[in-house]
């Protein structure tokens, strides 16, 4: 046999995907709710695809799994991500792109056109299969049962606005134009700007807001998470802009399912202008206390009255709660540094607040294995 011919060897292969994929991947046990989250979700699939015509990959696997091999390991684009799927047998595997019956070797199993794909994803999203898809990997019976639902914990974290700070006018169109050229020159040091008074002209739904006291401000989103502090997942989640902290954490407990009692910890943050802006607060701990949940909220240290008393900071699990709240963070981490939440490289608050939730989700399914070896 020449050379060239020992080389190459056969043309077509038997050998599966799957087969080439580790027995102890951490892939293995999170593809598997992901693979079952797409069934229960078959009815919203039916109502966004048209009768008649081809089966699509969306109608057999979630365009959320999909794009899950993307937030896993930090692929940038959705570009990157199909030039990836086409050699990358892992990802192969993880999706189902399996070969057709005609087809001889799985790598023969086409990939979808990025174009076509970026069209489907804006099309679960008029149908919030998202947040749908969170909710049934949630409910997965593996997962289920692992949850506990009576101690939580909330909080929120800024998303970066794929928007330049100049773009930031104001409204009523005054102000200098920004100089010639593809990106002019605009001096806007000393000017006064607000929300009140300005909005970005690339992305309107954006913010302008400071992470934290003394830190700059920045256009952004405001990304929110209830956590289970038992395991860390995360179990609910939106997205906001302004200062609807409060408002976001007051919904996301009021459509959770959790027990009759529960618990929710909670730190209050300020504001540059020394304003308390999120948890300590008597309309807060009024609206957690309405709907049956006490208020474990980090009290004020600045001399103001705080919203909660000794009734509430007496008992043990208070300090258990404020203990365990800083877990959350964990979720923002990961998403920041491996997820690319740090800044959105999408538009406006439904595709951002879509993003965001697919992020948290992939948080969830990166605990899972961890979850699954818990003991009860």
């Amino acid at each position: 046999m020449r050379g060239s011919d020992r080389q190459t060897g056969s043309m077509f292969s038997s050998v599966s995907p799957g087969a080439l994929v580790p027995a102890d991947h951490p892939l293995r046990p999170i593809r598997v709710p992901v693979n079952r989250a797409p069934e229960r979700l078959s009815g919203d699939f039916d109502e966004l695809h048209a009768v008649r015509g081809r089966d699509s990959l969306l109608r057999r696997r979630s365009c959320c799994g999909a794009l899950l091999p993307q937030v896993f390991y930090s692929v940038r684009s959705e570009r990157r991500l199909t030039e990836q799927v086409t050699y990358n047998m892992l990802f192969r595997w993880f999706i189902g792109l399996w070969p057709l019956a005609d087809l001889r070797s799985p790598m023969d199993a086409p990939v979808w056109d990025v174009t076509v794909f970026t069209e489907n994803r804006d099309r679960l999203l008029r149908g919030e299969v998202a947040g749908k898809f969170f909710a049934a990997v949630l409910a997965d019976p593996q997962v289920k049962p692992l949850l506990p639902a009576e101690h939580f914990s909330v909080d929120g974290t800024p998303i970066e606005a794929w928007a330049s700070m100049k773009s930031f006018r104001p409204k009523d169109g005054s102000g200098a134009p920004p100089g010639p050229g593809r990106n002019g020159e605009r001096d806007f040091h000393g000017e006064k700007r607000s929300n009140e008074t300005h909005t970005s002209t690339t992305d309107p739904d954006a913010r302008l807001a400071p992470k934290s006291n003394g830190q700059v401000s920045k256009l952004c989103y405001a990304g929110h998470v209830v956590m289970e502090n038992r395991h860390g997942p995360a179990v609910a989640t939106t997205l906001a802009t302004g200062t609807a902290e409060r408002d976001a954490g007051e919904a996301m407990m009021a459509g959770l399912d959790r027990a009759a009692r529960s618990m929710l910890g909670a730190e209050p943050q300020a504001t540059p202008e020394g304003r308390y802006k999120n948890y300590d607060t008597r309309d807060f701990v009024a609206a957690m206390r309405r709907l049956a949940v006490t208020p474990h909220v980090a009290q004020h240290t600045n001399g103001r009255r705080s919203a909660i008393d000794g009734r509430t900071t007496r008992h043990p699990g208070y300090a258990v709660s404020q203990r365990i709240r800083k877990r959350i963070e964990e979720v923002f981490g990961w998403g920041k540094e491996i997820g690319g939440m740090r800044r959105t490289l999408l538009r406006g608050l439904e595709r951002v607040g879509w993003s965001f939730t697919l992020r948290v989700a992939a948080y969830n399914l990166i605990r899972l294995p961890k979850l699954l070896a818990a003991p009860a």
